[in-house]
């Protein structure tokens, strides 16, 4: 239990997927903010020319908001990567807390376009990766006090529009949110809150400027630190309370009394809400 007038994730272990840069730093960040350790597995061990930050540039982040990073640098898609980053966390911290599975592939290309070779990295990265890693942390969240599994995707929106939008990253988020709802459902008795956190609105990051809509789609977007403070939220509530759920991270900070979101924005333009939610 977290003891009065501590923050509520000091001291304790957060385990994430990717998070170099965008919403995976930002809820990395706001854990750090309260003493977290955070354990980020992620490539990115060099700069790259079209998205910013490196697991290191992180990791510094990290350390400077007052938290304890270890970087592993590797492929979620390797099963000996994850093995070791759960292998260093437990000896360095003594346990895992917190997993987050962030790490996700982006390809909107229509069925007859998509490559397969795209279409098996989203496979591995967003179902593979999440199932893979939540397994691993699993023995160990059993163990702790207020242990949660948190993966960045949507709402099962089974309407023909975003069925037909994007077949290929629609299966593989949508695979992506149904691996967490069965690890809800098989671990419930056991205490280990799994869920789902997706953004109402559009929220600036690399892939919005590189992939989505450019600039004029990051003007229209939010600020990832909602989704930050909405994971804190999730992840620092009671595990017997929510799990199982898909969540917008509006909705989170609503309930949580949250009621003026113009802090969050970009820029004074309406934010894009059109994300699997009608």
């Amino acid at each position: 239990m977290t003891q009065p007038g501590r923050p509520a994730l000091a001291g304790k272990t957060v385990v994430m997927s990717g998070g170099s840069r965008g919403i995976g730093l930002a809820i990395a960040l706001r854990a750090a903010a309260d003493g977290a350790n955070v354990v980020l597995i992620a490539k990115t061990d060099t700069p790259h020319p079209r998205l910013q930050g490196t697991i290191h540039t992180a990791a510094e982040a990290i350390r400077a908001a007052g938290g304890t990073a270890l970087p592993v640098v590797g492929d979620i898609r390797s099963d000996a990567t994850i093995e070791a980053a759960i292998e260093a966390a437990v000896e360095a911290f003594g346990g895992i807390d917190i997993c987050i599975n962030n790490a996700s592939v982006l390809d909107l290309s229509p069925t007859t376009e998509v490559r397969p070779k795209a279409y098996d990295l989203m496979q591995d990265v967003n179902v593979r990766g999440t199932f893979m890693l939540s397994r691993a942390c699993l023995p160990h969240l059993k163990r702790a006090a207020n242990p949660h599994i948190l993966s960045l995707s949507p709402p099962l929106n089974l309407s023909r529009r975003w069925l037909a939008a994007h077949p290929a990253y629609t299966v593989a988020k949508y695979a992506m949110t149904l691996t967490t709802l069965t690890l809800a459902a098989e671990n419930a008795a056991d205490g280990v809150a799994a869920n789902c956190l997706w953004p109402q609105t559009l929220i600036a990051t690399d892939a919005v400027a590189n992939v989505i809509g450019g600039q004029e789609a990051v003007r229209r977007s939010r600020r990832p630190q909602i989704m930050a403070d909405a994971a804190y939220d999730v992840i620092t509530g009671p595990s017997i309370r929510r799990t199982g759920r898909t969540l917008l991270d509006e909705g989170v900070l609503r309930e949580a009394g949250v009621t003026d979101f113009t802090a969050y924005a970009v820029s004074d333009d309406e934010p894009e809400t059109d994300l699997f939610l009608d």
